[in-house]
C-alpha cells in the first residue's frame, strides 16, 4: 500500500532523518519506536505530506505522491489519510459530532450524509451518548476516541498516529490500542503508530524502530 524510500530530513545542520525506507501493507498494525528526537513524528509528517522530504520518494497505491501539487496533496490527505495527535487538537468550540463531521464537509459531503456517518463511528467507539459535548465535558479518554472518529470520517486507508496515548492513563492506553486492532481488522485500515510504549508496540503487527535518523533492529 505504502513504500517510503530513503527519506532525508534535515532543519538547517541538523540531519533528522538520514534515509529512512518503510513500507506498509493494508490492514496491518505497525509501531514506529524510538527516543525522543529520533525522528519518529518527522517521518509521520513526511507520510502524511504535512512536511516535505529533501531526498526520497513515496510511493502510495502505485502513485507517487511526492510529485503531486499542494492542492492535490491535500486532496489525498482527505481522501486516503486519518491523523491522531497526543494532543487530540479537538475544536473547543464545537461538539463531539461537528468535530467529527470536519473532514467530511471538507470534502463537500452533506450535512445530513456528514451526521449519520459521525453518528455511527462515535456509536461504535461508545460515545453514542455524547454527540453534543464540547470537549471540554469529555474525558481525556473520550476526548482521544473521537479524534479517532475524526480520523476514520473519510473512511481512509492509513492512519497516523503521533504518540496517541501520551496523555492516556495506562488503562486508557490499552484500550485505545485493542481499539486500534479491533478497526484494523474490521474496516481494513491500516495504522502506523509512533510511540514510547514498548509493551504497547510488542503487541502490534509489526514493529519498526528508529534510532537516531535511521531504522534500527531494536
Amino acid at each position: 500500500m505504502l513504500n517510503a524510500s530513503n527519506i532525508q530530513k534535515s532543519y538547517g545542520t541538523i540531519e533528522v532523518l538520514k534515509g529512512v525506507s518503510v513500507s506498509l501493507v493494508a490492514g496491518e498494525v505497525v509501531a514506529l519506536v524510538g527516543s525522543s528526537g529520533a525522528g519518529k513524528s518527522t517521518l509521520l509528517q513526511i507520510l502524511g505530506t504535512l512536511d516535505t522530504a529533501d531526498k526520497g520518494e513515496i510511493v502510495f497505491e502505485d502513485k507517487n505522491i511526492r510529485n503531486l501539487s499542494a492542492a492535490q496533496q491535500a486532496h489525498f490527505r482527505n481522501q486516503k489519510l486519518g491523523f491522531i495527535f497526543q494532543f487530540h487538537h479537538l475544536l473547543p468550540e464545537f461538539t463531539a459530532l461537528e468535530n467529527v463531521c470536519m473532514p467530511a464537509f471538507i470534502a463537500g459531503v452533506s450535512p445530513q450524509e456528514a451526521e449519520i456517518r459521525a453518528k455511527e463511528l462515535l456509536t461504535r467507539l461508545g460515545l453514542g451518548h455524547r454527540y453534543t459535548h464540547k470537549p471540554s465535558q469529555l474525558s481525556g479518554g473520550e476526548q482521544q476516541r473521537v479524534s479517532v472518529a475524526r480520523a476514520l470520517m473519510n473512511q481512509p486507508k492509513l492512519v497516523l498516529a503521533d504518540e496517541p496515548t501520551g496523555n492516556l492513563d495506562t488503562q486508557n492506553s490499552e484500550s485505545l490500542y485493542q481499539l486500534f486492532f479491533e478497526l484494523s481488522r474490521s474496516m481494513g485500515v491500516s495504522f502506523l503508530i509512533a510511540t514510547h510504549n514498548e509493551a504497547l508496540a510488542a503487541i502490534s503487527d509489526r514493529v519498526l524502530y528508529i534510532k537516531d535518523g535511521l531504522m534500527s533492529k531494536e
